[in-house]
Protein backbone atom coordinates (compact mmCIF):
# COMPACT_ATOMS: atom_id res chain seq x y z
CA UNK A 1 0.00 0.00 0.00
CA UNK A 2 2.85 2.41 0.80
CA UNK A 3 4.08 1.98 -2.77
CA UNK A 4 0.78 3.22 -4.16
CA UNK A 5 0.45 6.16 -1.78
CA UNK A 6 3.94 7.33 -2.67
CA UNK A 7 3.44 6.88 -6.39
CA UNK A 8 0.07 8.63 -6.42
CA UNK A 9 1.68 11.52 -4.51
CA UNK A 10 4.51 11.51 -7.06
CA UNK A 11 2.01 11.50 -9.93
CA UNK A 12 0.14 14.46 -8.45
CA UNK A 13 3.41 16.38 -8.07
CA UNK A 14 4.60 15.44 -11.57
CA UNK A 15 1.34 16.44 -13.24
CA UNK A 16 1.43 19.63 -11.19
CA UNK A 17 4.98 20.34 -12.35
CA UNK A 18 4.11 19.85 -16.02
CA UNK A 19 0.93 21.90 -15.79
CA UNK A 20 2.52 24.63 -13.67
CA UNK A 21 5.68 24.82 -15.74
CA UNK A 22 4.22 24.64 -19.21
CA UNK A 23 0.55 25.68 -19.23
CA UNK A 24 0.67 27.95 -16.20
CA UNK A 25 4.05 29.31 -17.22
CA UNK A 26 2.77 30.40 -20.62
CA UNK A 27 -0.27 32.12 -19.09
CA UNK A 28 1.90 33.70 -16.41
CA UNK A 29 4.43 35.03 -18.92
CA UNK A 30 1.71 36.75 -20.93
CA UNK A 31 0.47 38.54 -17.82
CA UNK A 32 3.86 39.36 -16.34
CA UNK A 33 5.34 40.61 -19.62
CA UNK A 34 2.29 42.77 -20.22
CA UNK A 35 2.55 44.41 -16.80
CA UNK A 36 4.16 47.70 -15.84
CA UNK A 37 6.68 46.06 -13.53
CA UNK A 38 10.37 46.83 -13.89
CA UNK A 39 12.37 44.33 -15.96
CA UNK A 40 14.30 43.03 -12.93
CA UNK A 41 11.05 42.48 -11.03
CA UNK A 42 9.61 40.60 -14.01
CA UNK A 43 12.71 38.39 -14.22
CA UNK A 44 12.70 37.61 -10.51
CA UNK A 45 9.00 36.85 -10.65
CA UNK A 46 9.52 34.35 -13.48
CA UNK A 47 12.38 32.71 -11.54
CA UNK A 48 10.11 32.42 -8.50
CA UNK A 49 7.39 30.84 -10.65
CA UNK A 50 9.76 28.25 -12.08
CA UNK A 51 11.32 27.45 -8.69
CA UNK A 52 7.90 26.15 -7.65
CA UNK A 53 7.81 24.05 -10.83
CA UNK A 54 11.24 22.60 -10.03
CA UNK A 55 10.17 21.90 -6.47
CA UNK A 56 7.16 19.91 -7.72
CA UNK A 57 9.36 17.92 -10.11
CA UNK A 58 11.93 17.16 -7.39
CA UNK A 59 9.12 16.12 -5.04
CA UNK A 60 7.86 13.67 -7.66
CA UNK A 61 11.31 12.23 -8.28
CA UNK A 62 12.14 11.75 -4.61
CA UNK A 63 8.80 10.10 -3.89
CA UNK A 64 9.28 7.64 -6.75
CA UNK A 65 12.76 6.79 -5.44
CA UNK A 66 11.38 6.22 -1.94
CA UNK A 67 8.58 4.03 -3.30
CA UNK A 68 11.14 1.82 -5.04
CA UNK A 69 13.55 1.56 -2.09
CA UNK A 70 12.07 1.72 1.41
CA UNK A 71 15.51 2.30 2.93
CA UNK A 72 15.35 5.81 1.44
CA UNK A 73 12.27 6.64 3.51
CA UNK A 74 13.90 9.49 5.41
CA UNK A 75 14.23 11.38 2.13
CA UNK A 76 10.46 11.75 2.01
CA UNK A 77 10.13 13.75 5.22
CA UNK A 78 11.56 17.05 3.88
CA UNK A 79 9.29 16.63 0.84
CA UNK A 80 6.31 16.07 3.13
CA UNK A 81 7.25 19.07 5.28
CA UNK A 82 7.78 21.52 2.43
CA UNK A 83 4.55 20.49 0.70
CA UNK A 84 2.56 20.75 3.95
CA UNK A 85 4.08 24.15 4.73
CA UNK A 86 3.29 25.37 1.23
CA UNK A 87 -0.33 24.27 1.60
CA UNK A 88 -0.54 26.07 4.95
CA UNK A 89 0.98 29.21 3.40
CA UNK A 90 -1.58 29.19 0.58
CA UNK A 91 -4.43 28.80 3.07
CA UNK A 92 -3.05 31.43 5.46
CA UNK A 93 -2.56 33.97 2.68
CA UNK A 94 -5.95 33.04 1.24
CA UNK A 95 -7.67 33.93 4.50
CA UNK A 96 -5.65 37.10 5.08
CA UNK A 97 -6.53 39.15 2.04
CA UNK A 98 -5.35 37.06 -0.91
CA UNK A 99 -8.53 35.03 -1.41
CA UNK A 100 -7.72 34.37 -5.08
CA UNK A 101 -5.06 31.89 -3.87
CA UNK A 102 -7.81 29.61 -2.57
CA UNK A 103 -9.19 29.36 -6.11
CA UNK A 104 -5.87 28.08 -7.46
CA UNK A 105 -4.84 24.41 -7.19
CA UNK A 106 -1.57 25.08 -5.31
CA UNK A 107 -2.87 24.50 -1.78
CA UNK A 108 -4.77 21.37 -2.74
CA UNK A 109 -1.96 19.93 -4.86
CA UNK A 110 0.65 20.37 -2.15
CA UNK A 111 -1.68 19.24 0.65
CA UNK A 112 -2.57 15.99 -1.13
CA UNK A 113 1.06 15.38 -2.07
CA UNK A 114 2.08 15.79 1.58
CA UNK A 115 -0.79 13.67 2.91
CA UNK A 116 -0.29 10.77 0.51
CA UNK A 117 3.47 10.82 0.98
CA UNK A 118 2.99 10.77 4.75
CA UNK A 119 0.62 7.82 4.48
CA UNK A 120 3.18 6.10 2.28
CA UNK A 121 6.04 6.39 4.76
CA UNK A 122 4.08 6.59 8.02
Amino acid sequence: MAFWYLNIAALIAAVGAVFHGYVGGRIYLVHINGSDLEDLTKSLSVVSWQVFTIWLAVSAGVLVCVSLDASLGLMAYPIIAVNALCALLFVYLGFTGHDQLLKLPGAYLTAFTALLAYLGVG
